[in-house]
């Protein structure tokens, strides 16, 4: 049962709000902020997504910069709140096209129209962009996608050969092509969150890739569909698929640890040649969530050596060598490194003709922030850091610094070798052929080095 539910831009600006009960004092948006912007409690940098403040409990979830929140005073499952914020959010996504503090403010009539069909009295009653077409009407304003920042997927894709169109996934789902046509498209995404623990060797602790096939359709009568995965995919450790290629294929079958499906999709073939059908329903959702703990190549390799360049300075060396094909480019890279906390200063010396790389030294948390707009296939990239200490170090200093973290997004990229083989849609008519998009990405979730 939720109270309350606002959107709040990065500025702490209200851009939504609504009050279902009358339950939560109204200045509850701004004490939420105060408390997110201003998290000091367990030296951590962000607050956490749930916290209760004076018997209120907020819950709130970031998505492309926007905070989104519910507030309730009674006891509630927090992953229920948690995963109505994430629903919501991709609901406005699917109706504006594009999700923006502008796309927001200048449909707001049609979110709060929105919004009140999904939650009544505080109380959920649908989710689903297709059940919420009957009984909202408002028409979206259009925003230029041109003008926003590239924060979302929708401009991670745009590598290789055949490039997506620019207002590909910007599209609202009820709006028409300029001239009253709907252009006829699927999008699948498969978007693969790696989380990966090197020893200070260079081993490999822990590897661990949580996945996602995503898919969001514009084509018009909701054809039925059918999506082909390889052929030598295992599911779970135990119980090996009836085809077993790991003889025959020197790279060995692909097993995943568990998955799920999108209640829409059936599974009357999967088991016999791994394909699975399904009558899309509108708007973006998951075919398939899937876990992964198979070993698998990690596309970066870090080495990180610090050590005693006199009485109150040290050095630290940090390379990072990417291990995909050259013809793959890896998208805003940042490096960060925690040093020893009586860090005074931090001289950065980069290779020769570095280009698209910044460093910096964050004074408050005592952190080397390392950033690269674009690393390529197959290069090395190497960071020297004079640091200079405020006392004399009496510990070892590789125990008071680190550990090394990445972040990072690799378009047209999946380390799994989970694909989709084809997608095959039910033909209208001899000459319906909407177009396909078939798009990879492999994004970092905990990418850690030891030192």
């Amino acid at each position: 049962m939720i109270s309350q539910f606002f959107v709040l831009s990065q500025r702490g600006d209200n851009i939504v709000f609504r009050d279902y009960r009358g339950e939560v004092a109204k200045g509850s948006a701004e004490i939420f902020f105060r408390k997110v912007k201003f998290w000091k409690e367990d030296g951590q940098e962000e607050a956490p997504p749930v916290f209760n403040v004076d018997g209120v409990n907020y819950f709130h979830v970031k998505v492309v910069g926007l905070l989104f929140v519910a507030t309730t005073r009674v006891n509630v499952s927090p992953s229920l709140v948690l995963e109505l914020l994430q629903r919501v959010a991709r609901v406005i996504k699917d109706y504006l096209g594009v999700l923006s503090e502008d796309s927001l403010r200048k449909n707001f009539v049609l979110v709060y129209e929105l919004l009140d069909e999904v939650i009544d009295f505080g109380y959920v009653q649908t989710t689903s962009t297709e059940v919420l077409k009957s009984y909202v009407f408002n028409e979206p304003i259009v925003v230029d996608a041109a003008r926003l920042q590239p924060l979302g997927p929708a401009a991670i894709f745009m590598q290789g050969t055949k490039r997506m169109p620019g207002t590909a996934v910007t599209k609202s789902v009820v709006a028409n092509e300029p001239g009253g046509r709907k252009r006829e498209e699927i999008f699948v995404d498969i978007i693969e969150k790696i989380s990966v623990t090197f020893s200070s060797s260079g081993y490999i602790l822990t590897s661990e890739i949580d996945g996602t096939i995503q898919m969001k359709s514009y084509l018009s009568g909701n054809p039925e569909i059918r999506l082909a995965l390889n052929e030598d995919l295992s599911i779970g450790r135990g119980g090996g698929s009836i085809y077993d290629y790991r003889s025959s294929s020197g790279s060995g079958a692909i097993i995943l640890d568990d998955c799920n499906f999108h209640e829409s999709v059936h599974l009357d073939s999967f088991d016999l040649d791994r394909t699975l059908s399904l009558v899309p329903p509108d708007g973006e959702f998951p075919v398939m969530n899937y876990r992964m703990t198979q070993e698998f190549k990690p596309p970066f390799h870090i080495n990180c050596l610090i050590e005693e360049a006199g009485q109150h300075k040290a050095e630290v060396i940090i390379k990072v060598r990417a291990e995909f094909p050259s013809n793959i480019n890896a998208n805003t890279v940042v490096v960060q490194m925690p040093l020893p906390k009586y860090t005074a200063r931090a001289n950065f010396e980069l290779e020769p003709g570095a280009v698209g790389q910044r460093t910096d030294f964050k004074e408050a948390n005592k952190k080397l922030e390392w950033g690269l707009k674009k690393i390529v296939g197959g290069s090395e990239h190497t960071l020297r850091a004079k640091l200079t200490f405020s006392q004399e170090s009496h510990a070892n200093i590789t125990k008071e610094a680190g550990p090394v973290s990445m972040t990072f997004t690799i378009p047209m990229y999946n380390v799994s070798r989970l694909q989709v083989k084809y997608l095959q849609i039910a033909k209208k008519s001899s000459s319906y052929n909407p177009y396909r998009w078939v798009r990879y990405v492999t994004q970092s979730n905990s990418y850690v080095a030891r030192i």
